[in-house]
C-alpha cells in the first residue's frame, strides 16, 4: 500500500522547522550572505528547538526522529530558509552519521553525546564530515592523507579541502588511508577531535552560493589519534563512506528542493503582481508554463527523494534510488531557480530581490555530495553492472 499522508510527528516537525526558517533564517539570510559571516546566532537558536540534532538517539541527548522521511520534510523546509545556513546545521548529522553507521557504544556515547551538548560559550557543538582533498575528490579511493600505523593508535598526515564547518567544528569524521598501494581498501574512517593538537584550519574559500556556510581547508600534521577512535575494522572506511553517502544523497536532494521550492514561490508571487500590456505577467502563456514546469518539476523530484528515503526506513538498499533522487533534484534547483531570475527580469539579476540568491545557492547542489555526473555514473552502473 502506497499513501502520501504525513504522520502528525511528521506534520510537528514542518511546522516547526517552516516557521524556524521563516523567523529565524529568512530574518538575516541576506546579511550573513552579503557578510559571509558565520551564523552563530541561528544555529544556537536552531540548537535551542532541537533543529540541529533531533535524528541523533534519545539515549545520546538527540530527539530519536529515526525516519528519513521525516528528515527529508524538515531539510526541505530549512534550505527553504537559507541554504547556507542550512548547509552548516546539516553536515553536523553529516558528520555524526559514520559514527551512527560503524561506531561502538563507547564511541557513540562519548561523541554523539558531545554533539548534542554545547560549548562554553553557549554555541552549539558542530561536527564535519572531512573526505574531499585537493586530489581527492569523486575519486575517494584516490585520497593522500595518511594513517601511520604507531603504538596504541595512528598518526594522520595530509590537508582536507572544501569542508562545512572546517576549521571550527569540534569532532571531525576523517578519511585516511594506511596503504594507498591498496585503493579502496586501504581507507580508514576516524574521528578526531577539533581540539587536538596538529589539527589546524587551512584557507576559508570565498563561494559564489551557500556563503552562510563556512567551507575551508583542514591540515592534519602528526595528529595523533588512539586507536579506539578508528570506525569499524581496518580497512573499512570505503564502505563507510559510501554507507554515508546512501543516507545523505536523499537529505541533500530535499535541500535543493527546499531552494527550488522558495524560488518558484517568489517568481509565483511576482508574476502575480507584475502588470505589462495591462495584466500580470502570470496571465501570459511563455510565464504560466514556466511556472507549471517549475511547479511539476519540484514536485518529480520531492517524490523521488521521499522514495528514497522511505526505502532507506525500510533497511532496503537505496543506492541507485539515492542517487537518482540527488542528481534530478539538483538540476531542478538550477533550472527553476534560473527560470525565476528570468521571470523577474532586470530585478531579479538585482540583490534587491533573493532570487538572484537561491540561484547561486542551487549551483553548489550539483556538485557537493557527489557532481551530477557522478550520480549518472553510479545509476548506470546498478543498469548495467560494475565493471
Amino acid at each position: 500500500m502506497i499513501g502520501f499522508d504525513l504522520t502528525e510527528e511528521q506534520q510537528r516537525m514542518q511546522e516547526m522547522a517552516h516557521e524556524f526558517a521563516e523567523k529565524e533564517m529568512r530574518s538575516v539570510a541576506a546579511y550573513y550572505d552579503e557578510t559571509e559571516e558565520f551564523p552563530w546566532p541561528v544555529l544556537k537558536k536552531a540548537a535551542d528547538v532541537g533543529l540541529l540534532t533531533y535524528a541523533l538517539p534519545e539515549e545520546y541527548g538527540g530527539a530519536g526522529v529515526t525516519s528519513h522521511v521525516t528528515d527529508c520534510i524538515v531539510q526541505e523546509e530549512l534550505f527553504w530558509g537559507c541554504a547556507g545556513m542550512a548547509t552548516s546545521m546539516g553536515v553536523i548529522m553529516l558528520g555524526a552519521l559514520p559514527i551512527i553507521i560503524a561506531g561502538n557504544e563507547e564511541q557513540k556515547k562519548k561523541y554523539l553525546t558531545m554533539l548534542t551538548g554545547t560549548r562554553p560559550d553557549g554555541n552549539p557543538r558542530l561536527a564535519a564530515y572531512a573526505a574531499t582533498e585537493p586530489e581527492a575528490g569523486s575519486d575517494l579511493a584516490s585520497l593522500k592523507t595518511s594513517a601511520k600505523k604507531v603504538q596504541g593508535g595512528y598518526v594522520l598526515n595530509g590537508t582536507k579541502q572544501f569542508i562545512t564547518n572546517g576549521g571550527i567544528a569540534d569532532v571531525y569524521t576523517v578519511f585516511a588511508t594506511h596503504d594507498p598501494s591498496l585503493g579502496s581498501d586501504g581507507i580508514d574512517c576516524f574521528i578526531v577531535e577539533g581540539s587536538w593538537d596538529g589539527v589546524k584550519p587551512g584557507k576559508k574559500e570565498k563561494k559564489m552560493g551557500i556563503r552562510a556556510s563556512r567551507t575551508a581547508e583542514v591540515h592534519f600534521d602528526d595528529v595523533f589519534v588512539p586507536e579506539e577512535n578508528r570506525l569499524g575494522a581496518e580497512g573499512e572506511g570505503f564502505y563507510i563512506a559510501m554507507q554515508t553517502f546512501d543516507h545523505s544523497r536523499p537529505i541533500v536532494a530535499s535541500g535543493a528542493i527546499g531552494v527550488a521550492r522558495a524560488a518558484y514561490e517568489a517568481a509565483l508571487q511576482y508574476s502575480l503582481e507584475r502588470k505589462q500590456f495591462g495584466r500580470a505577467i502570470a496571465k501570459f502563456q511563455a510565464v504560466s508554463f514556466m511556472l507549471a514546469d517549475m511547479a511539476t518539476e519540484i514536485q518529480a523530484a520531492r517524490l523521488l527523494c521521499w522514495q528514497a528515503a522511505w526505502l532507506l526506513d525500510q533497511g532496503l538498499p537505496i543506492m541507485k534510488e539515492s542517487s537518482m533522487a540527488k542528481a534530478y533534484a539538483a538540476e531542478v534547483a538550477m533550472r527553476v531557480t534560473t527560470d525565476a531570475v528570468q521571470i523577474l527580469g532586470g530585478v531579479g539579476y538585482t540583490r534587491d530581490y533573493p532570487v538572484e540568491k537561491f540561484m547561486r545557492d542551487a549551483k553548489v547542489m550539483q556538485i557537493y555530495e557527489g557532481t551530477t555526473q557522478i550520480q549518472k555514473l553510479v545509476i548506470s552502473r546498478t543498469l548495467i553492472g560494475f565493471g
